[in-house]
């Protein structure tokens, strides 16, 4: 194994393998650390955790013994990965397991950079864009667990990080790989916030990064690191071949994120779909076992959904306690994920981190397969050993049509 990945949730760890082996590397996605060494073909490993908005102690411990595994498997380098919306609070988690992780590997001039153009993500003059507006008035600031209120990724990291934030401005990064390597070997902040907008940017950050022992962003900072390991003639030109899965297919949504609520509306127009109060979940009135047997009992495209208005979710929120609602909902979801597959599901579709985490834990599922993308960032997958395929689909990812083109390419 060349280069070792940590990712902080699973679409996002999902979106990473699929951006690694697009650019050719043999990339697999492990279901939290595993307690078995990696096969021998393996050229990147992505340890997905569900770490984003856990405690910022345990979010370190596990991020340290994913990097304890990776480094046992023969890593080169390491990529802590987060979402491209820089999902998190003030109180952590992002700069805490920056620093861990650089302290454990010695690294310093460590890039944070989590633009993703392909997906409307952007970096400039420190600030993160989506689309043409500032992350804060995107609709991230209505986020349920990781309100994004500020757009400057340098002033949101500074409380979160004990070291000095660096910033590498877009003129820099335009001049190419040498100029962005003469700008991280000057920069004295540990944590570096690296300018991108464009596709190139990412190559070229890539390229300027091939010493660097730990680089920490989205997906997109990925893109140019697989050819420096090309040129030392360490990997292929390809990634490897995919094999879909023919069968039942259903759709879990757990995304309040604008893009899913899109997704979920132009769905439910065409097939059959339940809508999951969380209320009803929360007093007991809805179960696992009823939402997997009305899925079940459907055919075409059957889709349960949560996705609701974030004034919704806040008042749930404020009525239950907001670790409560999303521990229910989460649970609803794995054993609703759990009875379908017993219930002959061979194609599962998951919209949402928190839910996909959850799915894919109360599955039981250990190591994933990457295969075609779906749409930017999205992989279809294989669950090795299986007869089943998956999408894990980050909230704000997807065109409108997502879930039948995802049960296409899953088939």
């Amino acid at each position: 194994m060349l280069l070792g990945c940590i990712g902080d949730d699973f679409t996002g760890s999902s979106d990473l393998a699929n951006t690694l082996a697009k650019q050719g590397m043999r990339a697999v996605l492990y279901s939290g650390t595993p307690s078995d060494a990696a096969a021998g073909d393996v050229e990147a490993g992505v340890v997905a955790l569900k770490s984003r908005t856990i405690p910022v102690a345990e979010a370190v411990a596990q991020s340290l013994d994913a990097l304890d595994w990776l480094q046992d498997q023969g890593c080169e380098q390491f990529i802590f990965k987060y979402c491209s919306t820089f999902d998190s609070t003030p109180e952590g988690n992002i700069g805490p397991v920056a620093d861990a992780l650089a302290e454990a590997l010695g690294a310093t001039g460590v890039i944070v950079c989590p633009a993703f153009p392909g997906t409307g993500r952007s970096i400039y003059q420190g600030h993160l864009f989506v689309g043409d507006r500032l992350l804060s008035e995107s609709g991230m600031q209505n986020h349920p667990l990781t309100p994004m209120v500020d757009s400057d990724i340098r002033r949101w990291l500074m409380p979160q990080t004990r070291h000095e934030v660096g910033h590498i401005p877009a003129e820099t990064v335009f001049q190419g790989r040498e100029a962005i390597r003469r700008a991280l070997a000057a920069q004295t902040g540990r944590l570096l916030v690296v300018d991108a907008i464009r596709d190139e940017d990412l190559i070229e950050i890539g390229a300027a990064a091939a010493d660097r022992k730990l680089i920490t962003g989205g997906s997109g900072i990925a893109m140019g690191l697989p050819e420096n390991f090309r040129a030392r003639g360490l990997i292929g030109e390809t990634s490897g071949s995919w094999r879909g899965e023919a069968g039942v297919c259903a759709i879990l949504s757990g995304s309040c994120s604008i893009a899913t609520r899109c997704q979920v509306a132009r769905h439910k127009a065409l097939h059959p779909a339940m809508e999951i109060a969380a209320e009803e979940v929360l007093t007991g009135k809805l179960t696992a076992p009823q939402v997997a047997g009305w899925i079940l009992a459907q055919s075409g495209l059957p889709l349960a959904y949560t996705s609701a208005d974030p004034a919704v979710v806040a008042g749930i929120q404020a009525r239950f306690g907001r670790d409560e609602a999303a521990t229910a909902i989460e649970g609803l979801f794995a054993e609703t994920a759990r009875l379908l597959i017993r219930g002959g599901v061979t194609r599962l579709i998951t919209a949402g981190g928190e839910t996909s985490g959850a799915v894919v834990e109360g599955l039981d599922v250990t190591t994933m397969e990457i295969g075609p993308e779906i749409d930017p960032g999205v992989p279809a997958m294989r669950v090795t050993g299986r007869p089943l395929t998956i999408a894990l689909k980050s909230g704000n990812f997807g065109g409108e049509d997502f879930f039948e083109k995802a049960a296409g390419v899953l088939a």
